[in-house]
């Protein structure tokens, strides 16, 4: 089975890949229940610092994040075209202009699904974001490429 579709990289789902990415380890983690942790302090001491602290620590990385995929989208040359993709029996594979990559099914670290977004790993930082809207019907298609030559284990999908 081969599938092929094209997506346009947008800030909203650069964004999405990078809220997920970064609440979905340590560090985002951390730093929620800290800007928590200082709210609640408010909340019982009512100490005006707290609720200062807790609410720039809860809306600085989102913020930032914002602001990045942004930056990310707009200063990337590869982000200003669709880009092209082909999933196939062997792996994935990427294509824009005259330029291609492909990556074997083996060498995926993980997909996982967002609100608005599947997001492929292929390695633990770098990932294929593929935003709902532009697979349209295709979606479900890819759900079962991906589910079919991924382990369970690595495969977090939710329809």
């Amino acid at each position: 089975m081969e599938l092929e579709f094209d997506v346009k990289m947008t800030p909203t789902a650069m964004y999405d890949y990078l809220m997920h990415h970064t609440y979905s380890g340590m560090s985002g983690i951390i730093g929620a229940i800290a800007g928590a942790f200082c709210i609640m302090i408010f909340l019982a001491n009512k100490y005006v610092i707290y609720l200062i602290a807790g609410i720039v620590i809860l809306a600085y990385l989102p913020i930032s994040l914002f602001l990045r995929a942004h930056q990310q989208v707009q200063g990337t040359p590869a982000f200003k075209k669709p880009l092209h993709y082909k999933l196939t029996e062997e792996g994935i594979c990427v294509s824009q202009d005259d330029s291609e990559e492909t990556q074997s099914w083996e060498a995926c670290f993980k997909a996982v699904s967002t609100r608005s977004s599947i997001i492929l790993y292929t390695s633990k930082t770098t990932a294929s974001i593929f935003p709902k809207k532009d697979l349209g019907e295709k979606k479900d298609a890819l759900i079962q490429i991906i589910s079919t030559h991924m382990p369970p284990s690595k495969v977090k999908i939710r329809f």
